[in-house]
């Protein structure tokens, strides 16, 4: 699965999303994470849907090797942000076994995440149970508030 790498359409359609946020559209689900670069320091920013889950914010890499989730893994903190609102944040990645439950819950708060994980040849069918397997391949974040 190492191998998997992000559809072609998946960073100008970044840069629409992060635009039109920069600008206070919303863009349905979707909030802006940015984190200092593990490399440069310099600021990252990504879209992305977080959801909730037993009162806590989640978000789930949408493939293994991501560069966001190890820039976020990097930092562990960074500024969560929709329209024009944002909060900074602490980062704290789940290991295999604490992401399951999430993973699990994922189809069924992200439907959008489901199509991307299809499309790029993770699942077959978006079920809990496949990417409940998913676990310890896909980073799974848990958002806290920094304070």
């Amino acid at each position: 699965m190492s191998e998997l790498r992000p559809p072609r359409y998946l960073k100008p359609m970044n840069r629409i999303v992060k635009a039109m946020q920069r600008l206070g559209i919303r863009t349905g689900p979707a909030m802006i994470l940015t984190v200092p670069g593990r490399k440069t320091g310099r600021p990252r920013s990504t879209p992305m849907t977080p959801f909730t889950y037993r009162g806590d914010m989640y978000t789930v890499a949408g493939y293994p090797g991501a560069d966001w989730a190890a820039n976020a893994r990097s930092a562990g903190t960074g500024t969560l942000s929709r329209g024009r609102k944002s909060q900074t944040i602490r980062i704290v990645e789940l290991d295999a076994e604490e992401s399951r439950p999430v993973l699990r819950e994922f189809p069924a708060q992200v439907p959008v995440g489901v199509g991307f994980a299809k499309r790029s040849g993770l699942v077959r069918e978006g079920t809990p149970d496949e990417f409940e397997a998913l676990a310890g391949q896909l980073a799974v974040f848990r958002f806290d508030p920094a304070n």
